[in-house]
């Protein structure tokens, strides 16, 4: 089983651009079967021309899909399609179940949120849950980090938990996290794994994280210039 985790930047990549054909590319040229996304547009605004991400994604990609709005303002004209922003879960595998659940959220920030999906992996059941942690504070993220420990740590089924974390490996909210699931990237991954900001990164910040169910095989980041991050590429077996 090949995943990925792509923070999309509501599909503007290099040289401010918006183009969603370039975020397909990527996603199809990685081969994912399980995608988690982050900062996806839904009919949300001008800087992604109104579109819905997920469903044309979808589409495009021919893979079952799960959208969670963390934001979800009124339209911008009545009887327009509401304005939502947040997480997409793309799987060429069946989705059976989903859920989404409100992380803490301070004042002045922006609210974020766990997807959590259950797969039907040609009989095998995964919990594939996506997050965004946020950019505000430490302090933050750790209370973040801490509501995803409890809402996923008694899953019985193999997790595997992708995201933008807008942390380091050495923080405390990342640190919170991978003391219940396994960082992918130390076990398999070569070199620093940094993949923000593109072209240039400098910090390691996205994350693939999984139960002792799943064994790690592989994990790239690759180097494509659809975004603002570079995607996380990696393999699974099951134990």
């Amino acid at each position: 089983m090949r995943t990925l985790t792509f923070n999309i930047h509501h599909g503007v990549g290099l040289g401010g651009k918006l183009d969603l054909e370039r975020v397909a590319q990527t996603i199809e040229a990685s081969g994912a079967d399980v995608a988690g996304l982050q900062e996806v547009d839904k009919y949300f605004a001008e800087r992604s021309n109104w579109e819905d991400q997920p469903s044309w994604l979808a589409a495009r990609l021919k893979m079952h899909h799960v959208f969670a709005a963390n934001l979800d303002w009124d339209p911008a004209e009545p009887g327009k399609p509401r304005r939502q922003y947040g997480t997409l879960v793309l799987s060429k595998y069946p989705i059976v179940d989903s859920r989404n659940t409100l992380l803490p959220l301070h004042a002045g920030s922006e609210q974020r949120g766990l997807l959590e999906t259950l797969i039907d992996v040609d009989g095998t059941p995964l919990r594939f849950a996506d997050t965004h942690l946020s950019t505000v504070d430490s302090g933050e993220r750790l209370e973040q980090a801490n509501a995803v420990v409890g809402l996923l740590k008694s899953a019985p089924e193999a997790t595997l938990l992708v995201g933008d974390l807008n942390a380091v490996p050495t923080s405390a909210e990342v640190k919170t996290l991978t003391a219940l699931w396994a960082d992918t990237w130390r076990e398999k991954g070569f070199g620093p794994g940094f993949t923000s900001p593109v072209p240039l990164p400098a910090r390691r910040i996205d994350y693939q994280l999984h139960s002792s169910q799943l064994v790690p095989t592989a994990a790239s980041v690759l180097l494509r210039f659809a975004s603002d991050h570079y995607p996380v590429a990696a393999t699974y077996s099951f134990s």
